[in-house]
């Protein structure tokens, strides 16, 4: 899926219906009823070219150039990371309707896992925090089974062997909140990384919530609400 208005000239139709969150189809009625405007003149024609220095209303509405979208979600629990789902709810659900139409998921959490998850329209954006090169920082507060042990702490900052995986995990911090409960930052994205490496010290992930990425954190955004990024924190991947 391309980034929505990379290009400098788009189709009326086009910019309605990602404007107003329709479909091509809903969009091209609402031109053909000549609710659509451009710089003060009426038009109907669907495939009229439009540009971003346009003055266009629907009806007494102004509508604006869209912009891409950065969202950062806090994700409960039971729900997948997906745009859609036969069996489960998606975390698309959480989005409201008009927000949700080309959005994208920034990598994945668990069904089970609960926290900080990323959301947009820019995939060159998405490319660049999901890419092995990116190197960036993930937080995670990990409650465990058994007791984390001072070597398992060691163990998980030195790099850990992974099952079915050739060396070691990269060195991560790992900080002791309790002796069941832990904050380990990681700079890979490996399937089920935090679990597994868990595992490979000899112990089990009761239950996972990432925090935060990079320098941007979940603060004190609620269980399954979301809000948009601000363009320094854009800027932060």
């Amino acid at each position: 899926m391309s980034k929505p208005f990379t290009d400098a000239v788009v189709r009326l139709d086009f910019y309605v219906s990602h404007t107003l969150g329709l479909s091509r189809k809903e969009a091209k009625v609402i031109i053909g009823k000549g609710q659509i405007t451009i710089n003060g003149v009426q038009v109907k024609k669907a495939n009229q070219s439009v540009q971003q220095t346009d003055v266009i209303y629907y009806r007494d509405e102004l509508l604006a150039w869209p912009q891409d979208k950065y969202f950062l979600l806090n994700k409960p629990a039971g729900y997948v990371c997906a745009t859609e789902d036969g069996e489960h709810p998606v975390v698309l659900d959480l989005i409201a309707a008009h927000e949700q139409k080309d959005l994208r998921v920034v990598g994945r959490l668990d069904m089970d896992t609960t926290g900080f998850l990323l959301l947009t329209t820019d995939g060159q954006w998405l490319h660049r925090i999901t890419s092995p090169k990116s190197d960036c920082p993930k937080r995670y507060r990990v409650w465990t089974v058994d007791e984390v042990s001072d070597a398992a702490l060691r163990e998980l900052e030195q790099g850990v062997q992974l099952k079915s995986e050739d060396g070691l995990t990269k060195p991560a911090k790992a900080e002791r909140i309790s002796s069941h409960e832990i904050l380990l930052t990681i700079s890979e994205g490996k399937y089920h990384q935090v679990k597994r490496m868990l595992a490979a010290t000899g112990n089990k992930v009761e239950r996972l919530h990432r925090e935060a990425i990079a320098n941007v954190a979940l603060g004190d955004l609620a269980e399954g609400q979301y809000r948009s990024l601000s363009e320094d924190e854009i800027a932060q991947f």
